[in-house]
């Protein structure tokens, strides 16, 4: 190890020219992106309600009763047959997430010598400073309110809300608001959408300490100030919001800046500080500002920051909401995808380092969601499959959990697999945390539901087939997108069957079992890869950026080096046979995680490399979706944490494995505070002279520990820290 703590933060000497450089800070309702500007500052305001209506028929297609006229046409060959099997409508969009507006502050032109802006990661602090200013500000997850506080000497500042940001529509109804008060000022800003009794409102107190406010509609005029504090909120509402009373309620929060934080940073670094990763970097290079370490893709001190980055961005994107595709940012009203909740696979990967990166504020977030949008998923089975229990979308807005985006090539309605794929970060949150969650057990109940109506086909062999089946967003080289026995259908009735079982002991768990038994096994198809999809005669499509067909090695345990070599082996294959298609970011991670659970170091350092390589990621260490920083997008920054723990530490409820895919690159570190699904924190430190662990138990019980030089049974007492001395690994 090295003798300086990796970095929790990051800097820049400039501020930010592009919205997408701003650095970020959220509570998971509200978000702010600063560009620390000292002469015209702008801070956008986010938050995770702020979705655009846009004419959208939220149901999902009434197509239950022709399905089992669809099912006979795709079992007796019919490849095509799901290419009609929708309601006529055209492909919806869910409703785009948006900015609310930016706060503005702007004071006469001038040098600025000694600029500096930062993030402070442990915190949530955005600074910028230079002589004679300093901004500070954060998204309190005590209070959910966006605190600003500007400090100089006699400092004279124009403050106002601005609603124009890039792809504002043209037909906003705006309405700006400002009066002095006792305090300073009360600001504020409506804007309603087109043809629609939806707007969303943006209320800011300003307090001044010394100098002068006078009025400059829509704004304010600062003069001779040492200090300025502003609180801000927004809504999304019908009809008019009581502006009255919301600067009421932001008046009974003044108190002192410091009292704010101190409230919401006891919560969020808490959070922060439970896990951190240290790659023995260079104390020179973790001194970089993070543009000049971005010049260094292959350097330890970039991937310790973006693991920090990662962790942090993931927190604050997550409380309302999990995070979106843009996590809860966006400077632009145009957001790609909507800015939705992509549930096939973006918002699972994002949130992949939740459990063992101890961060259940995010797992709540993915729980919330879910709990909010179960009536609509019961809707979803009846449309589309008249069957009970539930099946989940693959888009959300966050309002709607109707599955109504489809159409011939995507036909996402037809995605069964989505429910479990989603309840499974909660089956491992309960694990590591030794509970058992009544919410997520009832869930699951419901998709044995599901299964338990829809399962009724079988093969000539008197085995179950899906179908129709879907294997997101990709399709059979000789045949069309709706078909039969998708690999990750077929792992995700196995596990969701069996999960219920064990949550719902007795009759209903002797059907669901039973059913279970009955579903086909995975197919190694003549390239001696595990195919996606288990039906004689499809051929595979390998040029994808999904990889779907590998749910069964991560993130369940169907699929092991360990317990099913065989399988691990032909699934390795599909691996290695996967092309990066267009090289989304999520695509590469993706590969890693299930690269690291298949114990391939190479293909782990390989998959970080294009994305290290690839100039994915902004100033503010937010990520894109493409490389060279295109399209903005989160599921790098948030999903990285997680494939980096996976290189070191894996768990399942009764297994332990270290180290079991670490690139050569990165020969000594520590990784802190991780936990297991077997109830343990631990600490890992290795280098060249061997490895060391010390596992935290939380309650009693026998896990087999597995290295690379093999397996033995170890017996963890509750309460009792267990030393793992130096070793070669």
């Amino acid at each position: 190890m090295t003798d300086s703590a990796p970095v929790h933060g990051t800097w820049e000497p400039h501020p930010a020219a592009r919205w997408e450089d701003g650095f970020l800070s959220g509570n998971g309702h509200h978000g702010a992106l600063v560009f620390g500007d000292p002469n015209d500052e702008r801070v956008v305001v986010t938050h995770h309600t702020l979705v655009r209506p846009n004419g959208r028929d939220p149901r999902p297609p009434q197509l239950a009763a022709d399905l089992p006229a669809l099912q006979d046409r795709l079992l007796a060959g019919d490849t095509t047959a799901a290419e009609s099997f929708t309601d006529g409508r055209p492909l919806q969009w869910v409703q785009p997430f948006h900015p609310a507006f930016q706060i503005r502050l702007r004071r006469p032109p001038g040098e600025s010598p000694g600029y500096r802006r930062d993030v402070d990661f442990t915190t949530g602090v955005v600074r910028a400073a230079c002589t004679g200013w300093t901004s500070r500000l954060f998204v309190s997850r005590a209070d959910d309110v966006i605190v600003q506080q500007v400090t100089g000497p006699g400092l004279t500042l124009d403050i106002d809300l601005d609603h124009r940001l890039p792809g504002a529509p043209a037909g906003l109804g705006v309405g700006h608001g400002a009066v002095l008060t006792p305090e300073g000022a009360l600001l504020s800003l409506r804007a309603r959408y087109p043809d629609s009794d939806l707007a969303c409102t943006g209320v800011t107190l300003l307090a001044g300490t010394g100098g002068t406010t006078t009025l400059t509609p829509p704004g304010v005029h600062i003069e001779g100030a040492r200090s300025v504090l502003l609180l801000t909120r927004v809504h999304r509402h019908t009809g008019e919001l009581d502006v009255v009373g919301e600067g009421r309620a932001l008046r009974d929060l003044l108190t002192g800046y410091d009292e704010l934080l101190g409230r919401h940073a006891a919560l969020h670094r808490t959070a922060y500080e439970r896990v951190t990763l240290d790659l023995a970097a260079d104390p020179a290079e973790r001194a970089l500002p993070g543009t000049e370490l971005l010049k260094r893709p292959r350097s330890a001190a970039l991937l310790e920051r973006l693991f920090a980055a990662g962790r942090y961005h993931l927190l604050s994107a997550s409380g309302l909401f999990p995070p979106r595709l843009t996590g809860l940012w966006t400077g632009d009203w145009d957001t790609a995808w909507s800015g939705a909740f992509t549930n096939d696979a973006n918002l699972n990967l994002q949130t992949a380092s939740a459990a063992a990166a101890a961060l259940p504020e995010v797992t709540e977030a993915h729980a919330s969601l879910i709990q909010r949008q179960l009536p609509d998923w019961r809707d979803n089975a009846r449309a589309v499959f008249g069957t009970r229990g539930a099946v989940a979308p693959a888009h959300t807005d966050g309002e709607s959990g109707h599955s109504y985006h489809f159409s011939r090539e995507y036909p996402l309605h037809l995605w069964t697999a989505g429910a479990d794929w989603l309840l499974k970060p909660l089956v491992d949150h309960d694990e590591t945390h030794g509970t058992r969650d009544p919410r997520t057990a009832a869930a699951l109940a419901e998709v044995a539901l599901f299964y338990e109506d829809f399962l009724t086909r079988t093969d000539e062999d008197g085995r179950l087939v899906v179908v129709p089946s879907y294997s997101p967003e990709n399709r059979p080289a000789n045949a069309s997108w709706g078909t039969l026995n998708a690999a990750m259908d077929l792992s995700a009735a196995r596990h969701a069957l069996r999960t219920a079982a064990a949550c719902h002991p007795g009759p209903d768990a002797d059907r669901w079992l039973a059913l279970a038994d009955r579903l086909p096994p995975h197919r190694i198809n003549e390239d001696g890869a595990l195919a996606e999809w288990a039906w004689p005669g499809l051929e595979d499509s390998y040029d994808h950026r999904h990889l779907s067909h590998l749910y069964g090695v991560w993130p369940l345990d169907e699929i092991t080096p360990y317990d099913t070599p065989d399988l691990a082996a032909a699934a390795h294959r599909a691996l290695e046979l996967r092309g990066a298609e267009n090289d989304s970011a999520h695509g590469h991670l993706h590969h890693a995680l299930i690269a690291a659970r298949l114990r391939d170091a190479g293909h782990v350092a390989h998959a970080l490399g294009q994305v290290l390589d690839g100039d994915f990621f902004h100033a503010s260490l937010m990520s894109a979706h493409y490389p060279n920083r295109n399209v903005y997008n989160a599921d790098a920054a948030h999903t990285l944490p997680a494939v980096l723990i996976e290189m070191l530490v894996q768990s399942t409820p009764d297994r332990l494995v270290l180290l079991p895919a670490l690139p050569t690159a990165y020969p000594s570190g520590a990784l802190r505070g991780v936990r297991t699904r077997f109830g343990a924190e631990i600490d890992l430190t290795w280098s060249p002279d061997g490895v060391a662990a010390v596992i935290r138990p939380g309650r009693t019980h026998r896990v087999e520990l597995r290295t690379s030089s093999g397996a033995e049974s170890l017996h963890l007492v509750a309460g009792e820290d267990h030393v793992l001395t130096p070793r070669a690994w």
